[in-house]
């Protein structure tokens, strides 16, 4: 039995994208004993996945701090890692790479550099999409890649009954109007008369409602929709898991919450502006679709309403 490890720090929708990688690394070594290096974010959140044995912590402190940095390295090399899948793909974790392993291929070290196509740099193989990428590192490294292409992030869900009971929910249409203070060209601004279009059409048939992360608390004051609370905090990564693959439908900006719907199997759209499309982040499923649209402001609530009316008939 070998110890193999998976780098992956996050962010949230990348968490889950990389769901089915993480599955097939860990189908494809079912004698071995599977850790994962992540950030402090999905510890908790990693140890509910039913194909890791063991979560390291990487405070991702700077690379000066020789005392951190001299630590995490030694808790790496106890572990003997035989093979690590570096599902992050980042100059920290190169760094990593020159550290312990300065000299390995990719028998050794598995990333999107050492598997890297013949004949293309890495800036052009970035051109594909998230989930191609991981598919071709996977398969140049011997693996046999059967989920990939489709992760599912079901795992992550817990039971949030008590939730449900609480704020009396049954059917509801579920929206995350908000992003990150530094990507606001993710933002659509139309949410509440979206809402009014619905509340129009459906009355109490369905409730409106959203469910806002710890710094968007106060944001989502100005939307027109219930916001999902537990106890005053906003739901961690499992109840809000839970809480999307529940719902009747999903609107989403292009963040975290859109991918978890994604890969949940949840029906609904997430809206595109020009910061990229929906093919290089991988996000379009069965029942979860994208809008793509040049400028968010010139997508009307009108044209969202349709698409979701459409599908709830």
């Amino acid at each position: 039995m070998s110890n193999i490890l998976i780098i992956k720090h996050g962010s949230l929708g990348d968490i889950s994208q990389a769901s089915g990688a993480i599955q097939d690394i860990s189908e494809n070594h079912k004698n071995d004993q599977i850790h994962l290096l992540t950030t402090k974010p999905f510890i908790d959140l990693f140890k509910k996945n039913p194909f890791i044995h063991n979560v390291i912590l990487d405070k991702r402190l700077s690379r000066l701090n020789l005392i951190y940095l001299y630590f995490l390295m030694r808790e790496i090399k106890k572990h003997n890692f035989s093979k690590v899948f570096d599902l992050q793909n980042s100059s920290r974790t190169n760094f990593y790479k020159n550290i312990l392993f300065p000299k390995a291929g990719k028998e050794i070290w598995s990333s999107s550099t050492t598997t890297l196509p013949a004949g293309k740099n890495k800036s052009e193989f970035d051109k594909n999409s998230v989930l191609e990428r991981f598919e071709f590192q996977l398969k140049d490294s011997g693996l046999s890649t059967l989920n990939t292409l489709r992760p599912d992030f079901n795992w992550a869900a817990t039971d949030i009954s008590e939730i449900k009971n609480f704020y009396k929910i049954t059917k509801y249409i579920l929206l995350f109007p908000f992003c990150s203070p530094h990507l606001t060209i993710k933002k659509w601004p139309y949410y509440n008369k979206l809402i009014d279009l619905i509340s129009n059409k459906y009355g109490e048939e369905y409730k409106v409602i959203t469910a806002p992360g710890p710094t968007e608390i106060s944001e989502a004051k100005n939307i027109n929709a219930l916001a999902l609370l537990d106890n005053g905090r906003a739901l961690d990564i499992s109840q809000l898991t839970a809480l999307i693959k529940d719902s009747s439908f999903v609107v989403a900006n292009d963040t975290g919450p859109a991918h978890i719907a994604a890969h949940v199997g949840a029906k609904g759209l997430t809206l595109f502006g020009k910061h990229t499309t929906a093919y290089k982040v991988s996000i379009e499923r069965e029942n979860f679709k994208p809008i793509e649209v040049t400028d968010l402001k010139n997508l009307s609530a009108e044209r969202v309403f349709e698409r979701l009316s459409n599908s709830l008939t």
